[in-house]
This record gives structure tokens, C-alpha cells and sequence, in this order.
């Protein structure tokens, strides 16, 4: 019999690949999708950011740090410059979540936002769409691989964060640990700094998700930044 732990954590995956399949199903992943990123993203904020020469942040992700569904501002990446901002660190965050993105989508077009900017600190959240998917665990740690060999060419070396994801339950055991195993095999071969499942608290509670009961509210998104922060902070110095 399974125990009420299992249970809820089985909901709370459900909770995090729901939204993914809800609404970005059949999303492109042609290069055509880093080309409307590109036009309708990233320029504003490139644009916003030309005399701004703070150290950068940037988030590369799906829609989970795109923030699908509420206001640009309360997405958790623009909450974690607020907290930047109180804690008087000089960092500037850049939201490069794109959603219904796989991994291979996101390293497709690493090498252009890395031609945008040169960041401190790359979060890389991706994966969540491989799984929803069914793609090989192995793809995805070949494609995780290879945005974090792209991230160490870079002078100075970035220092490097790597979100961690779960697969659907109903793929079975044997493909949730491989996929799972992906996250922090790849942490640690790089040295890159794990951050655990940022929607633990969020995933499955109706009062910090949207009508349609998947996508975190602004009080959810809150809540997922207080998740990140707690690894993230403490790195820069906060």
C-alpha cells in the first residue's frame, strides 16, 4: 500500500509536467523557437540593460522560470532580483525561460544568448519537457552536458546552478531513476551546485496555483523563489 508521502509526492510531479503538456504541447523546437525568443524576449530586456553594467544572472529555463501566466515581474527570476536588490548585491537577472522548450531546445540556442551577454551565473532549469515526453534520460544528460561545456568557455567562467526535475510516475521506476540521477550525476561531474525541486510547498496547493489548478499564482512563484533563494542566496553572498 502506498503511504501518504508517496502519494503526495506523486501529485506534486503530476503538478510540475501538467502545465508543461496543458499548454505547450506541440510547441516547436526548430530553430524557429530560439528565433521568437530572440525577437519577442530577449531584445527588451537587452535593451533595458544597455547601460546597465551589474554582473549578470541568467535564468535559462522553460515556461517554469518564463513564468507562464503571470505578469513578467512576478515570475520567480524577476523575485529573486528583488531580493537581490534588498540584499544590496550587485547582479542583474536576465530571464531567458522559454516555454515548451526541451533540453535540446535550450542548447540550441545557448551559444546566442552567451553572444548577448557574458553572465556570472547561469541557473539552467530544463528537462521537465524531456520527461514529459518520454525522451531518453541519456539525451537529456548529453544535452545537459554540453550548455555546461558551452557555459565554461566563457571568460570568466560562470559559476553554474543546475535545477533539478522529476519524471511522471506512470513512466515507471527504472526510467524515474535514470532521469532523475541526471540532475546531480551532472552537478557534481562539473561542480556545478544542485538546486533541489524549487516547487516543493507549491506543487499540488490549490491556494498558490492558478484557476487551472498547475501553474504557480504570484503567491506560489513566491514561494518558489524563497525555494531557489535558499541556494542561489547564499552564493552571491546574501
Amino acid at each position: 500500500m502506498m503511504t501518504r508521502t508517496r502519494i503526495r509526492r506523486g501529485i506534486q510531479l503530476l503538478w510540475l509536467i501538467a502545465p508543461l503538456l496543458a499548454c505547450n504541447a506541440g510547441a516547436p523546437e526548430s530553430a524557429a523557437t530560439a528565433e521568437n525568443s530572440r525577437s519577442t524576449e530577449t531584445p527588451p530586456q537587452a535593451a533595458a540593460a544597455v547601460s546597465d553594467d551589474r554582473p549578470v544572472i541568467i535564468f535559462i529555463g522553460t515556461s517554469l522560470t518564463a513564468g507562464l501566466g503571470v505578469d513578467p515581474s512576478e515570475a520567480y527570476p524577476a523575485l529573486i532580483q528583488e531580493k537581490i536588490d534588498s540584499a544590496g548585491l550587485g547582479f542583474r537577472v536576465v530571464n531567458a525561460g522559454v516555454s515548451g522548450e526541451t533540453s535540446a531546445g535550450a542548447l540550441r540556442r545557448v551559444d546566442w544568448l552567451f553572444s548577448q551577454t557574458t553572465p556570472a551565473v547561469v541557473v539552467v532549469e530544463t528537462g521537465a519537457n524531456d520527461g514529459l515526453r518520454g525522451q531518453s534520460p541519456d539525451s537529456l544528460r548529453s544535452n545537459l552536458e554540453a550548455i555546461i561545456r558551452a557555459t565554461e568557455q566563457l571568460e570568466p567562467r560562470p559559476r553554474i546552478f543546475i535545477a533539478a526535475m522529476e519524471a511522471l510516475p506512470n513512466l515507471g521506476r527504472e526510467y524515474g531513476q535514470a532521469f532523475r540521477s541526471v540532475f546531480p550525476d551532472v552537478a557534481a561531474r562539473f561542480g556545478a551546485t544542485l538546486i533541489p525541486f524549487f516547487l516543493d510547498g507549491v506543487a499540488g496547493v490549490d491556494s498558490l496555483n492558478q484557476a487551472d489548478g498547475i501553474h504557480p499564482n504570484p503567491q506560489g512563484a513566491r514561494r518558489a523563489a524563497e525555494n531557489v533563494w535558499k541556494v542561489l542566496g547564499p552564493e552571491l553572498g546574501g
